[in-house]
Parts: C-alpha cells; structure tokens; sequence
C-alpha cells in the first residue's frame, strides 16, 4: 500500500502535491477520518502556504477560490466515495471543466489510496495527536513523501 500511496500523492503528475494533499483531506472528510484529514490537511496547507485555502475548500468547494478542474475533480471524487460509483455524464463534468484525462485518472489513484487508508487509520485506531504533531509529520511527508 505504501507504494500506490506514494505513486498517487508524489509520482509524477499535472496536480500539484498541494492539490493532490488536498483530495486525500476531502476523501477523508467524506469517510469521517479524523487522522487522515487533520493529516492531509496540513501537509496541503504547507505545500500551498495557504491554511486559509485548504479549510475553505474543505468546507464547501463549490465556493472555495481553487481552480475549476481541482473543484470539478473534488466533486467528482466526493460522488465516488459517498456513493461508490461515477457516470460518464460526472466524467464528462470534470473534463468540460479543464481537467484532462490523465488528471482525472491521477485523482482516481488518490481517491482509491485513501478510501483505502481511511478505512485501515479506524479499523486500527490510529491515535490522533495535537496540532504540534500533524505540523511535523507535514514536513516529513513533504521531504520524504509515503516511502
């Protein structure tokens, strides 16, 4: 799992790490993973320089000031993962907005990484410490990524 984590969030692609940090906060928001959120969000938060971004964005993405793609692909990703499918109409949503196939395929690796992760962070428990700890695994993710 460590390398399709790594794969999807820093392997090579047209999404930013911010972006990609971001889908894997709003997944996890989706599913109620408060460890892989109040992760995801700080190492979004870090890679954009720009907290304010990531919660407004987790909050209501339709109003957030984040690009058309990244909101179109969000809601994409949101319909997948509350209702664990997608239509061609939600597909051609997404490209008419300007993300590209490949982006889209991207956001589909992430959203399957942490649909998964999610799941494994409560079937385990993971503990879920201060905002002083989510700062620095933020900075170890975004030296080291999920290796």
């Amino acid at each position: 799992m460590k390398a399709v984590t790594h794969e999807a969030m820093r392997g090579p692609s047209a999404w930013s790490v911010g972006d990609r940090e971001l889908m894997a906060a709003f997944v996890s928001k989706i599913n109620a993973c408060e460890f892989c959120v109040k992760t995801h969000s700080a190492v979004s938060a870090r890679a954009y320089r720009d907290q304010a971004k990531v919660s407004a964005a987790l909050s209501d993405p339709d109003t957030a000031a984040i690009e058309e793609p990244l909101r179109a692909t969000l809601g994409l990703l949101g319909k997948l993962t509350r209702e664990n499918a997608v239509s061609a109409d939600d597909m051609r949503a997404a490209l008419a907005a300007g993300a590209s196939r490949q982006q889209i395929e991207d956001a589909l690796a992430v959203c399957f990484a942490f649909n998964t992760m999610n799941r494994l962070a409560d079937a385990f428990g993971f503990f879920v410490p201060g905002p002083e700890a989510f700062e620095a695994g933020a900075k170890f993710l975004l030296a080291r990524g999920y290796r």
